[in-house]
C-alpha cells in the first residue's frame, strides 16, 4: 500500500487532492510559456516571434522523450504500489532516472551536429533561420536537463507527493519568469535568451525533484546500486512510454505540418498561428492536470483489482474534465481578441488570429475525453489503445485533414483540420473504451 495516499477517503475528494497540485503546475508552466511568447513579442519583430515559434516543436520532442521514462515508469510504478511491491518501485525509479540522462545526452548531440537539416524541416526560411537557430541550439544543449526534469516530476506524482511534484515545477517556472526580462529584454539576447532561462528553470526542477526523491520519499529511489530491472518491467516501461511519447512527438510533428501548410501565407500567419496556440494551452494545461491527476489512481486501483473504486475514479474524472473544458473554451472563445492583444495590438495581427484561437479550443471537450482514455489506457498497461490514440489526433488524422481541406476550402480548412481530427478521435476513444471497460457501466455500488 502506498503509505502518501489515503485510500479510505471519496474518491472525489482523493482525485482532486491531486489533480490540482498538477493543476497549479500547469497553469504556472502556461505563465511561463506565455511570458517568453510575451517578452519576445514586445520587440515587435514578427520573424523573431515566428523563429521562437519554429523552434518549439524541438521542446516538444524533448518533452515526449522525457515522458518515456516518466509517463512509462509511473504507470507500472502504481501498479506495482496497488500490489505492494515498494522495492521493485525502487527499481523502476532509478532505471527511468538514469537511463534518461544518457538516452537524452545522446539526442542534444545529434541535434546539435544535425541542425540545419533539422531547422529546414522546421520550416525555417532566410528571415527566420537565425532566430530558429539561437533558440534551438540551447535547447539542444539543455536536451539531457529538460528530459530528465519530467522523469521524477511524474513519479513524484505517483507516489502521492503532488504537492512537491508542484514545487519543483513551479520553482522552476518562477525561475524562467524571473530571468526572461533579463536574458531577453536587459540583455538583447532575443531568442537565445528565452532558451537560456528555460533551460535554467529546469535546472532548478531536477534539482530539487531529487532532494524531494532523497529526503520524503519512501517509493522511489536515485540509488545507481539499483539501476536493474527485469526485462519484463523495461518493456512495460518503453510500450507504454513510447507510446505516450508518440502523443507528444505527434504534436511536434503536427505543429511542423501546420507552420508549413501556413508558410505560403506569410510569415505573419505562422506568428499569428504561433501565439494562438501558446494561448489555447490556457485550456489545454488545465485538461491536462485534471485528466493526470487520476493517473496514479487509476494504476493502483488497477493493481490492486479494486474494480469499483476504478469505476468511480473514471466517472469522476470525465465529469469534471468535460466541465472544465466546456467552461474554459467557451471562455477563451468569447475573449479570443482581448486575449491576442496581449501579446501584439496591431488590429491586422488580431485579426488574423482571432478564428485561429477559437478554432483551437472549440473542440476542447473532445480533446479532455481523448486524452482521459489515452491516460487510462497508460495507466493500466494497454499499449495498443494508447498508441492508437497517440497517432491520431494530432497524428494521422489531422494530417489528411490539412491536406484535403484547404485544397477544398483555402486557408480556412487549415483551422478546421485540428477540430475535426478531435471529433473523429475522439469517436474512436469513447469506441475503444467501452471495447475493454463497458463492465463499468453495469458495476454497481458496493
Amino acid at each position: 500500500m502506498n503509505p502518501k495516499i489515503d485510500h479510505e477517503q471519496p474518491v472525489s475528494k482523493l482525485y482532486m487532492q491531486l489533480a490540482i497540485p498538477l493543476v497549479f503546475s500547469m497553469v504556472i508552466t502556461l505563465v511561463y510559456n506565455l511570458t517568453d511568447t510575451f517578452f519576445v513579442a514586445a520587440t515587435a519583430n514578427t520573424d523573431l516571434v515566428a523563429g521562437v515559434s519554429l523552434g518549439a516543436p524541438v521542446f516538444t520532442f524533448l518533452m515526449a522523450l522525457g515522458n518515456i521514462f516518466g509517463q512509462g515508469g509511473s504507470s507500472l510504478l502504481a501498479r506495482l504500489l496497488g500490489q505492494n511491491r515498494i522495492e521493485d518501485g525502487h527499481h523502476v525509479s532509478v532505471w527511468c532516472f538514469y537511463l534518461s540522462l544518457m538516452v537524452s545526452f545522446v539526442i542534444g548531440i545529434l541535434l546539435i551536429l544535425f541542425q540545419k537539416p533539422m531547422l529546414s524541416l522546421l520550416g525555417a526560411n532566410k528571415e527566420t533561420f537565425d532566430y530558429a537557430k539561437e533558440y534551438y541550439i540551447w535547447l539542444a544543449i539543455g536536451a539531457p536537463v529538460i528530459v530528465n526534469s519530467f522523469v521524477h516530476t511524474n513519479l513524484l506524482r505517483t507516489e502521492g507527493l503532488a504537492k512537491e511534484s508542484m514545487i519543483s515545477t513551479i520553482g522552476g517556472a518562477i525561475v524562467n519568469i524571473l530571468l526572461d526580462p533579463l536574458l531577453i529584454s536587459t540583455m538583447d539576447l532575443g531568442a537565445a535568451g528565452a532558451a537560456i532561462a528555460t533551460v535554467i528553470g529546469y535546472i532548478f526542477t531536477m534539482c530539487y525533484s531529487l532532494y524531494v526523491v532523497q529526503t520524503k520519499s519512501d517509493c522511489l529511489s536515485a540509488s545507481v546500486h539499483k539501476f536493474h530491472i527485469s526485462s519484463q518491467d523495461q518493456k512495460q516501461i518503453l510500450s507504454i512510454g513510447v507510446t505516450a511519447a508518440i502523443t507528444n512527438i505527434m504534436q511536434s510533428v503536427g505543429v511542423i505540418f501546420l507552420n508549413l501548410a501556413l508558410l505560403p501565407y506569410g510569415n505573419d500567419k505562422i506568428a499569428a498561428m504561433g501565439i494562438a496556440l501558446k494561448v489555447s494551452l490556457i485550456v489545454l494545461m488545465i485538461i491536462t492536470g485534471l485528466t493526470f491527476g487520476g493517473q496514479p489512481l487509476f494504476g493502483f486501483y488497477y493493481g490492486a483489482n479494486n474494480k469499483e473504486r476504478l469505476r468511480k475514479t473514471i466517472l469522476f474524472a470525465t465529469l469534471i474534465t468535460s466541465a472544465a473544458a466546456l467552461g474554459l473554451s467557451l471562455f477563451v472563445i468569447l475573449l479570443a481578441p482581448q486575449l491576442l492583444s496581449v501579446f501584439l495590438s496591431y488590429a491586422s495581427f488580431i485579426r488574423i488570429g482571432t478564428p485561429m484561437l477559437q478554432f483551437q479550443v472549440i473542440s476542447m471537450v473532445c480533446v479532455g475525453l481523448i486524452m482521459l482514455a489515452t491516460i487510462l489506457f497508460q495507466s493500466i498497461g494497454k499499449a495498443i489503445p494508447t498508441l492508437i490514440l497517440s497517432i491520431c489526433r494530432q497524428g494521422v488524422i489531422f494530417m489528411i485533414g490539412l491536406y484535403i481541406l484547404p485544397r477544398l476550402m483555402g486557408s480556412s480548412g487549415i483551422l478546421l483540420a485540428q477540430a475535426l481530427a478531435d471529433l473523429l478521435t475522439a469517436l474512436i476513444a469513447l469506441f475503444l473504451f467501452y471495447r475493454h471497460f463497458h463492465w463499468i457501466l453495469k458495476t454497481k455500488d458496493q
